[in-house]
């Protein structure tokens, strides 16, 4: 079936993954340290990431998790932290993060609105950073639906958000593909009943999402041929 409506992830899937997330994380670990050099690094082992490098490894927990789940795999190196307030300080944080473009998303979204199709985001983020991303972006006004992980849909790899997308939209799954750069998003898309989209601007390696997902793009951007492609085309 051709899509009718396209639900996004963000981090590295709008956004480049790396370039986004790389200094900001040190960022992140240094002040939940405290200023304990030793500390930030048994923190940044936890989480898969490189403090000299600025790089999370492909099996890094960040890359899909949701802010809940990052602070509980910090809290058991911060004696006496208090899981809501960590997770309270990195929504605050985020919401603040610079976001990297993966391809210049305003022409991209002025195109696919051109298209009359319905578009959605779908973030194991917390709601508010996600809308204050899209804002920051410009591109508020072009997602007839936003949801986090806090907003009460579940989680990816859980088909949640994007059931109550598609029921949003009054559309069928079937009528909706998922693009995400991760397996959280592609297994949620199978689940969903839709199509799964994978584009390669996160972390994970084209051989690891392929087996799973219906296409593989190199980024967003490639999206409008692909869609000539199936006649879903500009008026």
């Amino acid at each position: 079936m051709r899509p009718a409506a396209l639900i996004f992830d963000k981090d590295g899937t709008l956004f480049d993954f790396h370039a986004t997330w790389g200094g900001w994380s040190r960022g992140l670990i240094e002040a939940e340290a405290g200023g304990d050099a030793a500390l930030a690094r048994r923190i940044a082992e936890a989480l898969g990431y490189d403090m000299a490098a600025g790089r999370f490894s492909p099996d890094s927990i960040v890359i899909a998790a949701t802010a809940g789940e990052i602070a509980d795999r910090m809290l058991p190196l911060l004696p006496g932290g208090d899981r809501a307030a960590v997770i309270a300080r990195m929504n605050a944080r985020s919401a603040k993060a610079p976001q990297v473009p993966a391809v210049p998303l305003g022409p991209l979204f002025a195109d696919l609105a051109a298209r009359r199709l319905a578009l959605g985001l779908v973030t194991n983020d917390s709601e508010a950073p996600a809308r204050a991303h899209l804002h920051a972006s410009g591109l508020s006004a072009r997602f007839g639906f936003v949801a986090g992980a806090d907003s009460g849909h579940g989680a990816k790899p859980g088909p949640g958000q994007l059931v109550a997308c598609a029921a949003a939209f009054g559309l069928a799954p079937a009528a909706c593909a998922m693009i995400g750069d991760s397996l959280h998003d592609l297994h949620a898309a199978r689940a969903a009943g839709m199509t799964a989209i994978a584009v390669l601007t996160g972390l994970a390696a084209r051989d690891s999402l392929a087996p799973h997902a219906d296409l593989v793009l190199d980024h967003i951007g490639a999206l409008p041929d692909w869609l000539d492609e199936q006649g879903i085309t500009k008026p």
